[in-house]
C-alpha cells in the first residue's frame, strides 16, 4: 500500500465566520484565508494548532454537495484527508479494500489545484484523496 499521511481534518461548519474565530480562540492560527471553491460551491478556511490542521467547510448554495450533510450531520467533522505518495495506486488499492470513489479527481482552489477525490467507506465514512 502506498504511504498514507494525514493531510488535514474536513469540518463541517454553517458560518465559517464564527467557526474561525471559536477555533481561534482555542488556539488555532489562520494558515490561509478563507477560498471560494466554485466547482464544490464551498468556502473553506484551513487553521492549524500543534501540527495538526482542519479545514473548515461552510457551503455557500442550497445546491452544494455540503449543504445537504450539513443539514445532516450539522456542525461536525466529516472527513479525514490523506496525502499519498503515489496517489493513483492509492486510490486503486483503497477500491481494492472496500472504498469507493464517489466523484473523480478534480482540482481543489483551496489545495492551490491540485487534485482531490472522496470516497466511501461503509465501515469508516469519507476519506478524502490528495493528488
Amino acid at each position: 500500500m502506498p504511504t498514507l499521511k494525514v493531510h488535514h481534518i474536513g469540518y463541517l461548519v454553517k458560518k465559517i465566520g464564527k467557526a474561525v474565530k471559536t477555533f481561534q480562540s482555542l488556539g488555532y492560527q489562520i494558515e490561509q484565508d478563507t477560498v471560494l471553491d466554485e466547482i464544490r460551491k464551498v468556502e473553506i478556511c484551513f487553521l492549524t494548532k500543534d501540527g495538526y490542521r482542519v479545514e473548515l467547510i461552510s457551503p455557500v448554495s442550497e445546491d452544494s454537495v455540503a449543504a445537504g450533510l450539513l443539514k445532516k450531520y450539522k456542525n461536525s467533522p466529516y472527513h479525514i484527508c490523506y496525502e499519498a505518495d503515489d496517489p493513483e495506486a492509492a486510490c486503486q488499492e483503497l477500491t481494492q479494500n472496500g472504498f469507493t470513489a464517489i466523484d473523480t479527481p478534480t482540482p481543489a482552489p483551496a489545495l492551490n489545484g491540485r487534485n482531490v477525490v472522496f470516497l466511501m467507506s461503509p465501515i469508516i465514512g469519507m476519506i478524502e484523496l490528495l493528488y
